[in-house]
């Protein structure tokens, strides 16, 4: 009898350090939630191609396709999207439906909290970055710890790295005001109808090209991202980005409501894991 009792007290005792984990998770969450619609900084500028005729060509349609004349111009985005996540390969993509909202504020971090599954099997949790820390916390069936890296893993500037990296792909997608040239950002060329922006934030550097067609509307992004996802599971510069589509005026920008990416992004390897529709985007001043 003693045995069991002390059994079931282990478990309880395992029980209540599950709970109070996720809480903890969910509260770090909250906070730097809290933290990123804040800015310290209040940008009243408001777009002008003025701002951009310094830049390579491509660049310079790219930013008029995006941002209307007389837009304000806002570095934080809130998003709001469905959609489909594939955790198999490029044979078995295992696509699951997601819903997700995501906070973006350039160049601190972004968050993307995120609900998926199939049947009764649920994953939840977030993906993120702020400022110096980036993490990755996931659960199953809101009680059981995956998926965990960054925080204080040995590999928490690798993760800090692909964090940034994926934080400057995105604010190509919907962001496109955290772009223009900066203490920052600075651009170059890169092709007839392709340019490059290098962003530097905190010790960290990360270039992302732009592909565009002829009113500027960007096909698709590419970085260079310190990543690994592999078949290794080794960190390495591999592409990474996205294809985007279905164009929409969103308080003076015209921002994509369809994106598919994934790594390998280029190449024979590619897959696209992360399908995602935008039901909503909103910018804080």
């Amino acid at each position: 009898m003693k045995i069991l009792m002390s059994f079931v007290a282990l478990v309880v005792i395992f029980l209540i350090a599950l709970t109070i984990m996720k809480n903890f998770d969910e509260l770090r969450t909250y906070l730097t939630w809290k933290k990123l619609e804040n800015p310290s900084k209040v940008n009243t500028l408001k777009f002008s191609p003025h701002l951009v005729k310094d830049l390579p060509e491509p660049a310079q349609r790219y930013f008029e396709f995006m941002i209307l004349p007389d837009t304000p111009l806002k570095h934080v985005a809130k998003i709001e999207m469905n959609g489909r996540l594939g955790l198999g390969s490029k044979d078995a993509p295992d696509y699951m439906d997601m819903q997700a909202r995501q906070i973006m504020s350039f160049p601190n971090g972004f968050i993307w909290d995120i609900k998926t599954g199939r049947g009764p099997v649920v994953l939840t949790g977030s993906d993120g970055i702020y400022k110096d820390s980036s993490w990755s916390r996931f659960w199953v069936m809101h009680s059981l710890p995956v998926g965990r890296a960054g925080g204080l893993s040995k590999h928490r500037e690798d993760h800090r790295k692909a964090a940034f990296g994926r934080l400057v792909a995105e604010a190509a997608f919907w962001s496109p005001a955290a772009l223009l040239p900066s203490q920052h950002v600075s651009w170059e060329p890169s092709g007839p109808n392709s340019a490059k922006a290098t962003v530097t934030y905190e010790g960290l550097v990360q270039t992302v090209e732009i592909f565009v067609i002829e009113n500027g509307q960007p096909t698709h992004v590419i970085i260079p991202r310190w990543s690994d996802s592999n078949p290794k599971n080794q960190y390495q510069i591999q592409p990474f980005g996205g294809y985007l589509s279905v164009f929409k005026e969103v308080e003076g920008y015209r921002l994509p409501m369809h994106v598919e990416g994934g790594n390998f992004i280029g190449t024979d390897r590619y897959f696209p894991f992360y399908i995602a529709d935008v039901k909503n985007i909103t910018f804080i001043d």
